[in-house]
């Protein structure tokens, strides 16, 4: 069974540096708040769906202190020479149980823009899918914007049956975690 809250892999990015994949800490809140400062506008407005330039306490505090059942949070670590870690990318799922439906859960991750384009967004899923399907979930729901061609290229590549709807100027996504491709 995986210790979701003690989480922790290495792994390389295409460029061959070395990451940490590990569960988000409490004590991550300082990260947090600088990997959200690093953010272009786009990359917030994409993944908030609205324009803001900083993250409140109860921001971080939800980010950042999660119970590991329902909120399942990993980040992806880069370590300086003198051991301080920067976080780079980080994803999350939410569970939301619905009568009647599959065990399912709200994804959501952001890859800071200097590291896009080296595998973060791929990692987090692959991560949070194997941890989600221990769990017995059975699929990932996403709201996506449609000019956020990235997550949308992320979730198609995962190789997993991939559902869409659009309502209001938003992408209703689902992702079956039943097959076992990624």
């Amino acid at each position: 069974m995986i210790d979701a809250q003690n989480y922790s892999v290495g792994e390389k990015l295409k460029n061959g540096v070395a990451v940490t994949i590990r569960a988000v800490r409490p004590e991550d809140k300082r990260r947090f708040a600088e990997a959200f400062r690093n953010l272009e506008s786009e990359s917030v407005y994409t993944r908030f769906f609205r324009h803001k330039k900083e993250l409140t306490d109860e921001d971080l505090k939800t980010a950042t202190e999660v119970d590991f059942e329902n909120t399942v949070a990993l980040v992806v670590t880069l370590r300086s020479g003198e051991g301080e870690e920067t976080i780079v990318g980080a994803g999350r799922y939410v569970l939301y149980d619905a009568p009647g439906e599959p065990r399912s859960a709200e994804l959501a991750f952001t890859v800071e823009e200097d590291y896009q384009g080296q595998g973060i967004a791929g990692m987090i899923l692959r991560h949070l899918i194997h941890i989600a399907r221990e769990k017995g979930v059975q699929q990932f729901e996403a709201e996506v914007l449609p000019e956020n061609k990235a997550m949308l290229s992320v979730l198609a590549r995962s190789g997993l049956p991939l559902k869409q709807s659009f309502e209001d100027g938003v992408l209703h996504l689902s992702l079956s975690l039943s097959s076992q491709a990624t």
